[in-house]
């Protein structure tokens, strides 16, 4: 079954960044978040264990959350 993985990051209550397992990278949600989705889409060891977190996370915990 399709599992997806998103790690959102928030700032005084608003989300400024986001990474999406369907997207695979990150992404600015807003103008603040230019900078962080800039910096994390430069790093390969950041990027990497992002897309890995949907296995490690996500498929982990699936079936805890069914039963």
């Amino acid at each position: 079954q399709r599992v997806r993985f998103l790690d959102r990051y928030f700032y005084n209550g608003e989300e400024y960044v986001r990474f999406d397992s369907d997207v695979g990278e990150y992404r600015a949600v807003t103008e603040l978040g230019r900078p962080s989705a800039k910096y994390f889409n430069s790093r390969q060891d950041v990027l990497e264990d992002a897309r890995a977190a949907v296995d490690r996370y996500c498929t982990h915990n699936y079936g805890v959350i069914e039963s």
